[in-house]
């Protein structure tokens, strides 16, 4: 019986709250569930897999190095959905490649060998470079013609801020019925039942809850 090729996967995320939500990473598991079915010989095994919530600028990476460590002690292959996954550095990336104990492949370039790996890093980090260098021109241009940039920004500011207003409008009502509840130390439960007896509604037409009258009272900085 043939033996199975042996493989360890790495997946990394930047942010907590794509690791978190599994953003990000179910397109990775996507892409190297293709390439194990389409382009990996068979049998296959998946020796471990291993996740990472960092950024890939940091070359200091505990679950790359583990992944790494068992790739080559297992001679397994070190298996990537994108070269990315491991590094935007093409010296990092450079690095791997030059490791003679390590078998590395990326999902997305099924075909490719470690000389085309380093080439498609080195490529990459150019484009990124490039990249870079014109929208600083663009926003360096903009500036100079008296374009004001930040144009969006700035309308969403000026939105949040129509929206504060009339949320503080609309709280002004209710401070002189809530300040003498907030004095009696009437629960907000109670506050709210009182309001919705009244035929008060909140600003979205709706009867008042415990947790209404709280953002109000916060709202007026009255403390109940």
């Amino acid at each position: 019986m043939t033996d199975p090729i042996k493989y360890v996967t790495y997946y990394r995320v930047s942010t907590k709250k794509q690791g978190d939500s599994g953003l990000g990473l179910d397109a990775q598991r996507r892409d190297i569930q293709l390439f194990l079915d389409n382009y990996s010989g068979v049998p296959y095994e998946v020796l471990a897999e291993f996740v990472e919530v960092e950024s890939g600028a940091n070359a200091e990476r505990k679950e790359l190095s583990e992944a790494i460590a068992l790739a080559k002690k297992e001679a397994a292959i070190l298996l990537v959905a994108k070269l990315d996954r491991l590094s935007r550095k093409v010296s990092f990336v450079s690095s791997l490649m030059d490791d003679k104990g390590l078998n590395l492949k990326v999902a997305q370039m099924p075909n490719a060998d470690k000389f085309q790996l380093h080439i498609y890093a080195a490529l990459a980090e150019q484009e990124r470079d490039f990249i870079s260098k014109r929208t600083k021109a663009a926003l360096a241009e903009a500036k100079a013609r008296g374009q004001k940039l930040g144009g969006l920004r700035d309308k969403t500011n000026e939105r949040n801020k129509a929206k504060r207003k009339v949320a503080d409008d609309f709280a002004a009502k209710f401070r002189g019925i809530l300040s003498p509840m907030v004095s009696a130390q009437m629960s907000l439960e109670a506050i709210a039942t009182a309001l919705n007896e009244a035929g008060h509604k909140t600003a979205q037409g709706k009867t008042f809850k415990a947790m209404t009258v709280k953002r109000l009272l916060d709202r007026l900085n009255l403390k109940e």
